[in-house]
């Protein structure tokens, strides 16, 4: 794995893991809420449950959105490299060669790398920030 595949891929484990405690952390905070309010939240409640749907739905759709533009680039940017490697191959009677695996390979990590990042960075950026926002009014 070469370097820039590592810095991607502690970046995307760096924020896999900030949501992985994040992500109980609100969820208990709501059913908390919830618990509390009972059958008549107050308006202050209803706008916090209602948030947390609409936030969901904004940061899947963002996300869902996102990697497909990742995605589109990437089987762009994939066709482009197999047929700058190709090329030489079949236009040379053998005396180029195809570029070696090993560069497909790197090439199909980045991109992998590539649409999960931007898969998990919608979702990711509203957990946390609703786990600080929720923390902060749990101690007052």
């Amino acid at each position: 794995m070469g370097t820039s595949s590592q810095r991607k891929a502690a970046r995307l484990g760096k924020q896999a893991s900030e949501l992985m405690l994040a992500a109980p952390q609100v969820v208990a905070h709501r059913l908390g809420r919830m618990a509390v309010a009972g059958p008549r939240p107050s308006a202050k409640d209803q706008h916090e449950f209602h948030r947390m749907g609409a936030e969901k739905v904004a940061a899947f759709g963002e996300a869902w959105q996102a990697m497909t533009l990742q995605a589109l680039k990437s089987n762009q940017q994939l066709a482009a490299s197999m047929m700058r490697s190709w090329w030489p191959a079949l236009t040379t009677r053998g005396s180029a060669k195809a570029a070696p695996l090993s560069q497909a390979a790197a090439a199909w990590q980045h991109a992998a790398l590539d649409i999960l990042g931007q898969g998990i960075r919608p979702v990711h950026r509203r957990a946390v920030a609703n786990a600080k926002r929720l923390g902060r009014h749990g101690r007052r």
